[in-house]
Formats: structure tokens, C-alpha cells, sequence
């Protein structure tokens, strides 16, 4: 996601909707960072500044606003939902830190506060409501919030929207909304619209099981338990015709029943980790019932092995929406139940549910969130539920709470990589620097990394490390000088010393050779590439 700019890039940039200086010399409010960060997500993404001049000729005067920008980072990610990275520079002493914001989702204002703020120009203000309803129009006709003919208010369950309104006012923080009255608060959330007309939304939300049967019958869940892969009737079957709110609990507890514990140990402390994690499948169904397309026939079908879950949805991918960029862009199929979901903390509006499946199956050291299956017709889920490595386990537990919190979905998918071998696709490779800086990797060589020693000793792999970094310091210097001594009066070129020492770069090579020269144990006769390199047995120091 970030795109680095140069010191100097910055300094000539035009200010506007994509880019915002601030000076801040001391400090900077951060709500008022949220609100220009907001704008910036929803005028498509750019970068927010801080220790340049706003005024040309911009100058550099340093900023000591938000001196943890690593918990900046992580407070603006939960308040707006969106990605956001960072980088800092140091100019003649002087810091200049600089955010990075993801754009809006498709379909979605991002909102700071209750408002999706907007930048005209270099003016911050709310969102113009033209703007809004351009951006809602992306996503094109939302079936869930459009009105179903026929259906009332005595359509839906109280006890489904008493649940909702539960949520919301824990949610929010608001009481209020613990006294108004059912109609009130269903109109306060759009799911009922105009004079009391019920959108689709309410129903598959909030719907009575004979409601659901006359308007929607196609908004149903089924789960299902099954001991083995053998074909046939399963173990055990539930079917849940009715509005989301009246089921979401008992399709966890259903799932629950049967979640068995994997043990693992680390020196005296024995640690619990779920075959089946709570928040990742709680994720997954609201992900279903989110992204289905409720006009097309089937059922959401949730099917439980001993070592997996498989959820299936009908409708396939939202337009735009693939396996390789699902972490990256969000389009909701379904808005106003997204949105409804999102006010009562259900669901993130801008589909952060998927980063975090990823993340955690990364932390349990599970096998990653799997669309083997998934076509046009349908998205196959599968979330595999075994442990694959225990050391994995230590890996993460190294890392610690504190780095832990300021690591994205991308850091976790690069540390995953890196550990397991395999090679780092290029979209993530801009996420290896931050990893450096975090004390998480280590550069080697020309766009080489790896993974810092401590990490492998906290796995027992040590010697994995060695083998990935190559031979140490001294025993690199040693077999420099052992090349050149075997070269004897004849000398040898630079290039030579490349060959011995191939994964040095050009630069490290240069800092050994200085190095043997400093200890007297080799000199350089002639300039350039004429330049030759000889050992000094003696250590006579009269050759320069």
C-alpha cells in the first residue's frame, strides 16, 4: 500500500486533496490527525505531513508530534478502519514524519466521528452530500436496502432487535437508544425507511421465520456437523430460517460444542489454542451474510469437521473482488445490512473481517483462510483448524504483545513467508523496511532478508539463520585474505573478491576490505579497476 516519496518529492509536492502539510513543531491534536486522515481516505488516499512548511519555498522544521507513531498508526486504524502506514526522515536533524492512508472502500464513505469528512482543495469540511451519494452509487443497487412491498412492522422480532439495540448501545456508548421505541430506533438505522416500509435488510436482520418464509426464503442458514468426509446425512443438522440477530449466538455455541483444544508448551507455561477461533468464526459467517447475493436461491451453509469449518455462500465474489486482492479492496454487495451490522461492532464497514481471519490463523499457526471451491456462483470458506507448526507458536510469542499491536495483515503475512520459506510476493516487499525497523528482520544483501537470529532461537533454529545469512564477520575476512594470499605476487581484482563472498554486496565487501586493510593484514596497489589487493604477511604497515 505505501508509496514512498523522497524527502525532496515532498518538499515540491502540491498540497491539496491528496497530500496535507502541517508543521506541528511541538505537537499535534489527534483528532484533528482523525479528521484530515478521514478526508484523505475519502478523497482516495494520500499522505499527511508533518514538519514541512504548507508555504512555498517549503522548508523543513522538524515535528515531535506523535513520538509513538507505531500506537498513531494503530489509534487511527481502529477509529477509521482503513490502512494506514508510516515513515519518518531525519533531515540535518530534524524529523519529518509522514502517514500514509489507504483509500475509502468502494461503495463506502469512511466517517471520523459520525461525519465522512472531505477536502476541497485544502479546505477540510463535511462531505458534500452530492459526494456521498456519487460514492454510494459505486457499488450500484443495493438490494438489501430496497423495500420489501408487503412487509410490516409485525414482520419483524422484538427479541431480534432488542438483541440489536443491546449492541448498538454498548457499541456507541449512547443509553439513549435504550428508550426509544422499536419503530424509532429501526428508522435510526435505515432499516425501515419512509412511513415504516421494511427494506430487505430488516428482514434477513430482524425477520420472523414466517416472514422470512413469505418474503425472503432464500435468507437462511444451515449448519451442519459432520464426523468424517463420508457422503450422506450429517451428524447433526439445524436450519435457521429467521433474522440473523435471533441465530448468531446459537450458531456459535452449536460450533462450540464440538471446538476441541490443542495443547502447547513453552518451557514450564502450557498454552490452549482452539481448533476453532471464536472471533475468526464469528468473522466468517457475518462475512456470509454481509456478501451473499440474497437474490439468488440457496442457503448459507455452514458444515463443521473435526478439523475444519467450510461456509458457503451463494452469489461468488462482489464485482472487483478476487482471491489475490480480497485483503486490499472491499466492495459490499449487501450496504445497509453492512451498515447496520457495523453500528452495533458486529462487523467493520470497510471488511477488516478478512485481514484479521488472516491475522489470527497466523498467530495460532494455522493453515491461511482457504477459496478452494469458490466460482461465480458461489464463495467456498474454508478455515483449517489444526496447528501446523508449535514452534511457529514461539516465533509469535518472541514478537511480543507491543510489536505485535502494530503489525498489519501484510507483517504478518511477510513474517509467515519468511519462515516457512517461501518466496514474498512484490506487492508486500515494502513492508521488509518497517519489519527491519520493528527489529523483526535483518538485510543481508541486495534485497535480501531474513528474519532476525532471536526469532530462530526461539524455535531452536539457529543454524537456519547461519545457513540463510552465510558465514560470519571474521570468517568472511579470513576467506577474503586466504583468496588473495593464494593469488600471491599476481594480486587480486576486486571483481575476484565478489566471486568469493556472492551474497555481499558491493558496499559490505568494501567494509571487509577496509577492515583487513586497518588491521594490516592486506594493501592495495593501484586505482580503480587496475586496483589489485595483496596480502601482508608481515603486517608491515609501509604499503598505502
Amino acid at each position: 500500500m505505501y508509496t514512498p516519496m523522497t524527502l525532496g518529492e515532498l518538499m515540491e509536492a502540491q498540497e491539496g486533496e491528496g497530500i496535507q502539510f502541517k508543521e506541528a513543531k511541538n505537537r499535534f491534536d489527534f483528532g484533528e490527525a482523525l479528521h484530515c486522515c478521514c478526508a484523505l481516505s475519502n478523497c482516495g488516499g494520500g499522505k499527511l505531513v508533518f514538519g514541512i512548511s504548507d508555504k512555498r519555498p517549503r522548508q523543513v522544521v522538524g515535528s515531535q508530534a506523535f513520538e509513538q507513531p507505531e500506537r498513531t498508526r494503530k489509534g487511527l486504524i481502529d477509529k477509521l478502519h482503513i490502512m494506514v502506514d508510516f515513515q519518518v526522515y531525519e533531515h540535518e536533524g530534524k524529523r519529518v514524519l509522514v502517514f500514509e492512508i489507504a483509500g475509502r472502500p468502494v461503495g463506502l464513505p469512511v466517517q471520523a466521528d459520525g461525519v465522512a469528512w472531505w477536502y476541497e482543495g485544502d479546505s477540510l469540511i463535511p462531505m458534500p452530500e452530492t459526494i456521498r451519494r456519487r460514492i454510494y452509487a459505486e457499488a450500484g443497487i443495493d438490494f438489501s436496502g430496497t423495500i420489501c412491498v408487503g412487509a410490516t412492522l409485525d414482520d419483524l422480532d422484538p427479541s431480534a432487535v432488542d438483541e440489536f439495540r443491546n449492541k448498538w448501545a454498548e457499541k456507541s456508548g449512547n443509553r439513549r437508544i435504550m428508550s426509544l421505541s422499536q419503530e424509532q430506533l429501526l428508522r435510526d438505522c435505515e432499516a425501515v425507511i419512509d412511513e415504516d416500509r421494511i427494506t430487505y435488510a430488516a428482514l434477513a436482520l430482524f425477520g420472523k421465520r414466517t416472514a422470512l418464509g413469505k418474503f425472503l426464503p432464500q435468507a437462511e442458514i444451515v449448519f451442519e456437523y459432520r464426523s468424517s468426509n463420508a457422503s450422506g446425512p450429517a451428524n447433526q443438522r439445524e436450519e435457521f430460517r429467521v433474522g440473523f440477530f435471533s441465530c448468531y449466538n446459537r450458531l456459535w455455541e452449536l460450533i462450540n460444542l464440538r471446538n476441541d483444544k490443542q495443547h502447547y508448551q513453552e518451557g514450564f507455561f502450557v498454552y490452549d489454542i482452539p481448533t476453532f477461533n471464536e472471533r475468526v468464526v464469528r468473522e466468517a459467517i457475518l462475512n456470509a451474510v454481509s456478501h451473499r447475493n440474497y437474490q439468488m436461491g440457496g442457503s448459507v451453509f455452514i458444515r463443521q469437521y473435526q478439523d475444519r469449518l467450510v461456509v458457503e455462500s451463494p452469489g461468488g465474489f462482489p464485482n472487483g473482488i478476487t482471491i489475490e486482492n480480497i485483503l486490499d479492496r472491499q466492495s459490499p454487495r449487501n450496504r445497509r445490512i453492512a451498515e447496520i451490522l457495523a453500528l452495533c461492532g458486529l462487523v467493520e464497514r470497510s471488511g477488516q473481517g478478512m485481514n484479521l481471519m488472516y491475522e489470527w490463523s497466523i498467530k495460532e499457526a494455522k493453515q491461511l483462510p482457504d477459496f478452494t471451491g469458490t466460482d461465480q456462483d458461489f464463495v467456498k470458506l474454508t478455515l483449517n483448524g489444526m496447528v501446523l507448526d508449535e514452534k511457529m507458536l514461539s516465533l509469535i510469542n518472541r514478537i511480543g504483545d507491543e510489536r505485535m499491536e502494530s503489525l498489519t495483515t501484510g507483517d504478518f503475512l511477510v513474517i509467515n513467508a519468511m519462515y516457512h520459506a517461501e518466496s514474498i510476493p512484490q506487492n508486500l516487499r515494502q513492508n521488509l523496511k518497517r519489519l527491519e525497523n520493528l527489529g523483526l528482520v535483518e538485510h543481508i544483501g541486495r534485497n535480501r532478508y531474513v528474519l532476525v537470529r532471536s526469532l530462530y532461537a526461539a524455535v531452536g533454529k539457529s543454524g537456519v539463520h547461519t545457513r540463510i545469512v552465510g558465514l560470519d564477520r571474521e570468517t568472511n575476512k579470513e576467506l577474503l585474505l586466504k583468496h588473495i594470499r593464494e593469488s600471491g605476487e599476481y594480486g587480486t581484482p576486486f571483481k575476484e573478491l565478489q566471486q568469493v563472498l556472492p551474497g555481499q554486496s558491493r558496499n559490505q565487501l568494501q567494509v571487509l576490505m577496509r577492515e583487513l586493510r586497518q588491521e594490516n593484514r592486506v594493501y592495495c596497489k593501484g586505482k580503480n579497476r587496475g586496483a589489485k589487493w595483496f596480502a601482508n604477511d608481515f603486517g608491515s604497515s609501509t604499503h598505502n
